[in-house]
C-alpha cells in the first residue's frame, strides 16, 4: 500500500489521486490548484478526471468567475467509501494506538517514521515502527506483543513491517548519534506516549 496515494487500492489512475485530495479537504479546488497539487499528472488529464466525475455525481462543480471550482459531493452514496479510503493513514494510525493501549506491557513510546511517515511510501515500502520498551519489561511477553503487532500491521496495510526497539536505558546512551532516533523526532508519528519526552531523553543522550 502508498499511504500517500491511499486509492491506489482500489484504482491505479489519476482518478484516486483527485479524489483523494477533494476528500481529504472541505474546500473547492480550480484545476490549476489541483495541478499544483498533483504536479506528476498533466491539467488536462485533471481536467478530463474532473469532467468524468461530475457526471458520476461524485464530484460538484461551481462556476467562478471565468472558471469552475470542484468539489466532493459528500451526499453521494460512493461519499463516505472515498473519504475512508482517502484517510487510510489516519486509521491505520489509530489502530496502532488502539493496539498499543490494549498491551500488558505498553511501550513508553512508540512511532511511526520513516516513509510511511514522511509521505514517501510505495507498495514495496516497509512500515517503520519505533518502540521504546519499559527497562523492566519482561522478555518474553514484549517480544510476542511487538510480533503480534507487526503481523497485524503487515495484515492491514500489505507491506511488511520492521519494528526498531530501544530500552530507555539505550535511548539515554544513543541520543542524537542516531541518525533514525533524530528522523523520528523530526518526522515521526507519535502513536504511543510524548514527543516531547522522545526530545528530552535525546537531548540528554547528547549531553
Amino acid at each position: 500500500m502508498d499511504l500517500s496515494r491511499p486509492l491506489m487500492t482500489v484504482t491505479p489512475t489519476l482518478d484516486g489521486d483527485v479524489l483523494a485530495v477533494l476528500a481529504n479537504h472541505d474546500g473547492i479546488f480550480t484545476t490549476g490548484q489541483l495541478h499544483r497539487l498533483l504536479a506528476r499528472h498533466s491539467e488536462e488529464g485533471i481536467r478530463k478526471v474532473l469532467r468524468r466525475l461530475t457526471k458520476q455525481g461524485v464530484v460538484l462543480s461551481d462556476r467562478v468567475g471565468n472558471a469552475f471550482a470542484y468539489r466532493l459531493n459528500r451526499e453521494h452514496l460512493a461519499a463516505e467509501h472515498i473519504i475512508g479510503l482517502a484517510r487510510i493513514q489516519k486509521t491505520l494510525l489509530e489502530r496502532i494506538e488502539d493496539r498499543l493501549e490494549s498491551w500488558e506491557l505498553p511501550p513508553v513510546y512508540a512511532a511511526v517514521f520513516g516513509s510511511a511517515a514522511r509521505g514517501g511510501m510505495t507498495e514495496d515500502s516497509d512500515v517503520d515502527l519505533l518502540l521504546i520498551r519499559p527497562d523492566d519489561a519482561d522478555d518474553d511477553q514484549w517480544e510476542t506483543q511487538v510480533h503480534e503487532l507487526a503481523v497485524e500491521v503487515t495484515r492491514w496495510t500489505g507491506n511488511d513491517t520492521r519494528p526498531l526497539e530501544f530500552t530507555e536505558a539505550e535511548l539515554a546512551d544513543r541520543g542524537y548519534a542516531e541518525a533514525v532516533l533524530r528522523d523520528v523526532a523530526r518526522d515521526g508519528l507519535t502513536v504511543a506516549g510524548s514527543r516531547t519526552w522522545l526530545t528530552g531523553h535525546l537531548r540528554k543522550g547528547k549531553g
